[in-house]
């Protein structure tokens, strides 16, 4: 963290969160919240060049320890990724940011501004992009990327229902391993609350809708396109420019 801020001049930030498919691992994830708040204070104090150790409740790190190496000349903000309420709450108080991963939802950036209340905590969004001029090559691309994750996302977010049907046929094709079936399964409806895909205009329009639904800030994840260069050039200077903020 330390090395990327020196090398962003000061742009970069600690992303936290919880994350998904983790049991597989052998991760433990009880206690989320306590594990997320000992993160951030070690990382902060290390950063901070503090070596007065910390005691956690479930993280902890012994007096003496300190980074060997050059630190940021100011505190790094820190970005917490989430879905639920709880958490939102506890990084209202702690956070710079807040994102909402995975998501393209103005539902739920709305849900996310009633959970932050008053905090000057941003909300940011961030999901998969395929952008390209042919609206059906980039929409059917984006299915088969969303079809991987849309039954963790889905699951969490309050102001979304996946039909049962279409939970099973995404399920059954990505156990055959056939990702063109599980993203044929992929509604349209579904498609554009969990993934920005379609011409430079429609991720234009995507965009504005979740700035003004109270998004601060938008990521476009990969993979871009079916050509991730070219759809990277049409997002800079097709998409953006059409964006008013």
């Amino acid at each position: 963290m330390a090395a990327l801020d020196l090398a962003s001049g000061g742009r970069a930030y600690v992303g936290l969160a919880r994350g998904a498919w983790l049991h597989g691992l052998g991760v433990d994830t009880s206690r989320p919240i306590a594990r997320l708040a000992d993160s951030a204070e070690i990382i902060r104090r290390l950063l901070a060049g503090d070596d007065s150790g910390y005691t956690g409740d479930v993280l902890s790190v012994p007096a003496g320890v300190r980074l060997q190496f050059a630190l940021p000349a100011r505190p790094v903000d820190l970005l917490v990724g989430t879905w639920g309420e709880r958490t939102a709450r506890w990084a209202s108080g702690c956070a710079a940011e807040v994102k909402i991963g995975g998501s393209a939802n103005p539902d739920m950036v709305r849900v996310m501004r009633r959970w932050l209340g008053l905090s000057p905590t941003r909300v940011v969004v961030g999901a998969v992009t395929v952008c390209d001029t042919d609206r059906s090559v980039a929409r059917s691309m984006a299915r088969r990327e969303v079809a991987l994750y849309l039954d963790v996302v889905a699951g969490l977010d309050p102001t979304v229902t996946v039909p049962p049907e279409v939970r099973q046929r995404i399920a059954s094709a990505l156990q055959r391993g056939d990702h063109a079936a599980a993203g044929a399964a992929v509604p349209d409806e579904l498609l554009d609350r969990f993934a920005f895909a379609g011409t430079p205009a429609d991720i234009a329009s995507q965009i504005e809708a979740l700035f003004d639904a109270g998004a601060d800030r938008v990521e476009l994840g990969t993979p871009h396109g079916t050509d991730a260069l070219h759809g990277i050039r049409l997002l800079g200077t097709q998409a953006l420019p059409r964006v008013s903020r």
